[in-house]
């Protein structure tokens, strides 16, 4: 009986949000849960339901809110009938959170406006051949072309002549037979891609990429509606060294990452130094209250 009447009483609650807030009414203020003296308004409802949901999923959804509002405020409330004054007191938590959030903030600020976040290739080039050794590859990766194709359009030797040719002129007839016959495609033959991400376009699996690829220039697969074919143009085995073209994006956040931690450092270094000259802190002596 009593989740009857709150299933009805949420539906409720979901009218007003949809209707009565859509209109401005002044249904808005409604109180529409309490707990305590604490009140839940139907505009705090309204603010978390989209008003492009219908009316039954705006109800689901107001209905949850205020379930989870109520046990929340039931907690609290007993929170704080049971905890000593001293363990409700969260002023220092607060202060020190506030603080961290501005300076977190202020920094953020500083990086946005002065920071230089261009990384030019020659930085990449000399940072990749420092630090070769950190780019083994974790898994195969390859250049390749995959098509699927319906198998009443399919002609395995043909497709797998088309897809030998790389050139640019190529590229363009693979493309514009993709989108003429294949039910999907994808071309990453001047681009890397782990073998993996590939392969999960192909309903079968290769075991052993480091045995597989230098043998094979083809993966293909037939069933009754489809012919799937991945073309291998190029590829890396694992614990291989890293293309730099594969790896570029890492370093660059590398070096990014690098220059932001020397960005930080000289920004506190230069607060305090400022500090120093304008005599703006003090530091007591706790045995003579001296200052130093």
């Amino acid at each position: 009986m009593f989740r009857r009447f709150f299933k009805y009483y949420f539906l409720f609650v979901a009218a007003l949000v949809v209707f009565g807030c859509e209109h401005n009414r002044p249904d808005n203020q409604k109180v529409v849960a309490k707990v305590g003296e604490k009140k839940l308004f139907l505009s705090e409802v309204a603010a978390v339901i989209p008003n492009n949901l219908a009316p039954e999923d705006s109800a689901a959804m107001a209905g949850d809110y205020m379930r989870k509002w109520v046990r929340q405020e039931l907690v609290l409330q007993k929170a704080e009938e049971n905890l000593s004054s001293e363990l409700k007191d969260v002023s220092r938590e607060l202060q020190e959170y506030r603080n961290s959030l501005i300076v977190f903030r202020y920094k953020n600020e500083l990086m946005a406006q002065r920071m230089d976040t261009t990384v030019s290739n020659s930085k990449i080039m000399d940072y990749y051949s420092k630090n070769a050794e950190n780019f083994k590859l974790a898994k195969a990766i390859v250049k390749a072309i995959f098509m699927k194709v319906p198998a009443d359009f399919a002609n395995p030797e043909t497709l797998k002549d088309l897809a030998s040719d790389t050139s640019a002129p190529g590229i363009d007839e693979i493309r514009d037979y993709c989108l003429q016959y294949a039910k999907s495609f994808a071309i990453y033959a001047d681009k890397w891609i782990e073998l993996d991400a590939v392969m999960q376009n192909i309903p079968i699996t290769i075991e052993n990429p480091e045995q597989f690829l230098p043998r094979n220039q083809f993966i293909e697969y037939a069933d009754s509606s489809y012919y799937y074919l991945v073309a291998i143009q190029d590829y890396m085995l694992k614990n291989e060294q890293g293309p730099v073209d594969y790896v570029q994006d890492n370093i660059k956040s590398l070096i990014l990452n690098r220059r932001k931690i020397t960005f930080l450092k000289e920004l506190e270094d230069n607060i305090f130094q400022e500090g120093v000259n304008r005599n703006n802190f003090k530091i007591y002596n706790s045995e003579t209250d001296e200052t130093k």
